[in-house]
């Protein structure tokens, strides 16, 4: 399964690959595939809240919208307290948006903060140390073969 994902995000334009190995990353295609996850957990997690709080004892999630606004709270950690879970699914449900919602919006802000802050994007530091590397080792490449060249010359 793990290679199975690998192929797929190789071949899916999320990254290419720079002449050093570098992967860089296609920020817009990974926002946008951030934001449809986001929606996609949000109305599913949503629905499996609804059937379980939907008709349940003291349950305060009597439709849909709540429930999706249940989980866009439990995604983003705010929890207004308006609704809630009461059933252990309806819990459970919440907490693993807790756990995942927090994961992507965090990578999204972590996208907007690099792109908006400019913070230093360490393969990019790399790539160019890398270059760099090459550039001095192709020099004293250069210097090395000259300097047998003169002591040949000397013998």
């Amino acid at each position: 399964m793990a290679l199975a994902l690998k192929d797929v995000l190789e071949r899916s334009g999320f990254y290419h690959l720079d002449e050093f190995g570098v992967k860089n990353y296609h920020l817009k295609a990974l926002l946008i595939t951030s934001i449809l996850t986001m929606v996609m957990l949000c109305t599913g997690l949503g629905y499996l809240t609804y059937l379980f709080e939907v008709g349940a004892e003291g349950a305060n999630v009597t439709n849909y919208a709540e429930a999706v606004w249940l989980m866009l709270m439990s995604a983003s950690t705010i929890g207004f307290g308006d609704f809630y879970p009461v059933t252990l699914g309806g819990r459970i449900v919440s907490v693993v948006m807790f756990s995942l919602g927090v994961g992507i919006l965090g990578g999204i802000g972590a996208m907007f903060a690099t792109r908006m802050f400019g913070f230093s994007d360490t393969n990019v530091k790399n790539r160019e140390l890398r270059k760099q590397n090459a550039e001095i080792l192709e020099k004293v490449t250069a210097l090395e073969a000259k300097l047998d060249r003169l002591l040949q010359q000397k013998q």
